[in-house]
């Protein structure tokens, strides 16, 4: 018996001309926003490794003129700039954890519809997307609770967002009911459940919370504005609008005074490169989960 082996020819199929013209178009639509989204940047790191002539004669464009690195050496020296920078690694780990953790103890409950009270509690919390309580009520409560000047008084303004929980909520839900009986089965508690079972098949959504968390308590200077009269405890976004502003040394932050502290333009770019710096290591590294959890959390019910 003879066995003819047919070798499988892949065909090749031309796209039309209407897909090739819009594949060209979308490819320049999106190197155009690339270079809009990265100038600015490029633009500000250019500025930070120049001289400060070139920047007030307007020579700087993208490469650095009068390149020099004695801009980051006096700023990192600076002992204001590096202990605002400090307290602001400390307040986005601790907001971080806690925002992540209570985010979680919070949309594991409403992500189950067989719980009768999340219809009563779930509109609640929607109601807080679009009706606040203002920010002198907010800021009376504040300071009755003496939480004026302290590190809760940074976090906890922040540390619960509705849209985050609908988005871990409409994850939660995903879970496959399969594996959770199972683990009921074995004698797991509802915390068990949630912390041996789901959490671990959540890492998507919990990364991009993290990254969510870690941006906005990194890059949060109102809260400090608010609550935070010492000079010690504001973190280094407030540190650098008072820069910009130009009252960094003045003891109110309300009291702009260009005569007091007259700030080097490279001085700027320099500090806010070093502010941007962390964000753009850790990102690449959860890229793939922020997407992955925007993705499904956005779409599963």
């Amino acid at each position: 018996m003879i066995i003819k082996n047919k070798k499988s020819e892949s065909v090749k199929v031309r796209d039309s001309a209407g897909y090739t013209l819009f594949k060209w178009c979308n490819t320049i639509i999106m190197i155009l926003v690339c270079i809009v989204t990265l100038y600015p940047f490029l633009y500000l790191v250019a500025q930070s490794f120049s001289s400060e002539q070139a920047i007030m004669m307007g020579k700087v464009k993208i490469l650095p003129v009068d390149f020099n690195v004695q801009t980051y050496v006096s700023v990192l020296k600076k002992g204001e700039f590096m202990h605002s920078y400090g307290n602001t690694l400390y307040y986005s780990v601790l907001g971080t954890v806690f925002s992540v953790f209570f985010g979680c103890c919070l949309a594991y409950p409403l992500s189950k519809k067989h719980l009768k009270a999340n219809k009563f509690f779930f509109p609640f919390i929607i109601f807080t997307m679009y009706f606040g309580g203002g920010l002198i009520p907010n800021y009376i409560l504040m300071r009755r609770l003496h939480l004026i000047n302290t590190v809760a008084g940074f976090i906890m303004p922040s540390l619960i967002s509705t849209y985050y929980i609908i988005l871990m909520r409409s994850f939660f839900a995903g879970t496959p009911k399969e594996l959770e009986e199972a683990g009921e089965i074995d004698g797991l508690t509802p915390i068990g459940l949630l912390f041996r079972i789901v959490l671990p098949l959540s890492m998507p959504i919990i990364a991009t919370m993290i990254l969510f968390n870690a941006v906005g308590y990194w890059n949060n200077w109102y809260n400090s504005f608010l609550y935070l009269d010492k000079k010690e405890m504001w973190p280094v976004a407030y540190y650098l609008r008072t820069i910009i502003t130009g009252a960094s040394t003045s003891a109110d932050p309300g009291e702009a005074s260009a005569e007091k502290m007259q700030i080097a333009a490279n001085i700027k770019s320099c500090s806010m490169v070093l502010m941007a710096f962390p964000i753009i290591c850790v990102y690449p590294f959860v890229q793939k989960y922020y997407v992955q959890g925007m993705m499904l959390g956005g779409v599963k019910e």
